[in-house]
């Protein structure tokens, strides 16, 4: 199931890695990848990866900075 999503505030507090494939629009291949990431806000909860929105906000506006 895809969910559109219109503004950040719409997201919900966590994303899977689905969601946040379709946020950054990379495959969730690359999400689990980048999980394994020391600098990539990923939680692990058992076997599931979630990603707290704010943390990935934060780290896309890092990525950003970065490559300037």
């Amino acid at each position: 199931m895809k969910t559109t999503y219109t503004n950040i505030e719409d997201l919900p507090l966590t994303l899977k890695a689905r969601e946040a494939a379709e946020v950054l629009r990379i495959s969730k291949s690359k999400v689990y990848e980048l999980a394994r990431t020391e600098s990539f806000p990923a939680v692990r909860i058992g076997k599931r990866v979630v990603i707290p929105r704010d943390k990935l906000i934060q780290w896309m506006n890092d990525q950003a900075e970065v490559s300037e």
